[in-house]
């Protein structure tokens, strides 16, 4: 959360996997009920309904505003953000991002969508809130992680940022960007990879396993589990990171002449199942970090229009 002015500056990452903001990180789940439900713990109040938050899982949406899930856990975003500081009522610019290569096609929509209403008051964690939202900036994901590096990047660069539904590859030269022909999006997140486990599992052993050992695995590189039901999740995770470097080939990257910059979850994969040299690759390993780099690029370019307008 940044200030500028009388306003407050919020970024929001809205991840298939998990939704981000500079100090929080939850489940991007959600239920809705119309009368309150038994356990209120993680619920939102909004227009009369109840929405328990990190229940379920989100589907994959290539357009994010087909329903109104992601609007309502951009309201729980913003109100983690300012319990922080201790705000109620607050005029707030939502920096938020698209995947590389749908920013532009996307990005009018999702700023309608996250701006449908500019006054909402609302409830979380019995907590009233009432925000009015000025403005949204939208901005390429993945880019603004690796914001900080970019002044002491020489020569080629990739960025690869793995989430759980996407993974985008961007190009750089001394770290700008290149063309915008050299920013891919592919639908091979890691929820890709949790898919190829599962089915990998029920085939070797005619039982199932549940995600919560999955993602432990993933995000561990192991889990209190036997061997053999190890070497499966293993062997399934190390074919799926093959993969993500086969795309990035695929793509123009060369490991010996590129450096290769790794953000999101799926950085963890790497780390725990890639077979080879990882002297040139490195991984920002703040899961935050993206939502930071929009709160940082929309400052920018208020402070930047602002000028202009004088």
């Amino acid at each position: 959360m940044k200030q500028f002015k009388d306003k407050i500056i919020i970024g929001i990452d809205h991840g298939y996997g998990n939704i981000k903001t500079a100090n929080h990180c939850f489940k991007t789940g959600i239920t809705a009920y119309d009368t309150e439900p038994l356990f209120t713990k993680d619920m939102l109040v909004y227009d009369g309904k109840y929405y328990l938050i990190g229940e379920g899982h989100k589907e994959f949406l290539p357009e994010k505003d087909l329903d109104n899930d992601y609007y309502y856990l951009t309201l729980v975003a913003i109100a983690m953000e300012l319990k922080d500081a201790d705000i109620y009522e607050a005029d707030v610019i939502i920096a938020a991002g698209l995947p590389l290569a749908w920013t532009r096609g996307q990005k009018e929509k999702f700023k309608e969508y996250l701006s449908q209403k500019q006054d909402v008051a609302f409830a979380f964690r019995d907590v009233d809130y009432n925000i009015h939202i000025s403005d949204v900036k939208i901005f390429p994901q993945g880019y603004s992680a690796i914001l900080p590096y970019t002044p002491r990047m020489k020569g080629l660069s990739v960025l690869a940022d793995i989430g759980n539904g996407t993974m985008n590859m961007m190009f750089l030269e001394n770290g700008r960007p290149k063309a915008e022909s050299k920013m891919y999006t592919e639908k091979f997140g890691v929820y890709q990879c949790t898919l190829a486990v599962r089915a990998a599992f029920s085939k070797l052993t005619q039982r199932e396993i549940d995600d919560f050992i999955i993602d432990e695995v993933l995000r561990d590189g192991t889990a209190d589990i036997s061997e053999s039901d190890l070497r499966i999740i293993t062997t399934t995770a190390q074919e799926y990171v093959d993969g993500i470097f086969r795309r990035l080939r695929e793509h123009g990257y060369d490991s010996e002449t590129m450096r290769l910059y790794i953000c999101g979850g799926g950085g963890c994969l790497v780390k725990h199942f890639y077979i080879g040299s990882l002297e040139r690759v490195s991984f920002i390993d703040d899961i935050c970090a993206t939502t930071k780099g929009y709160e940082a690029l929309a400052e920018i370019k208020l402070k930047a229009d602002e000028a202009r307008a004088k």
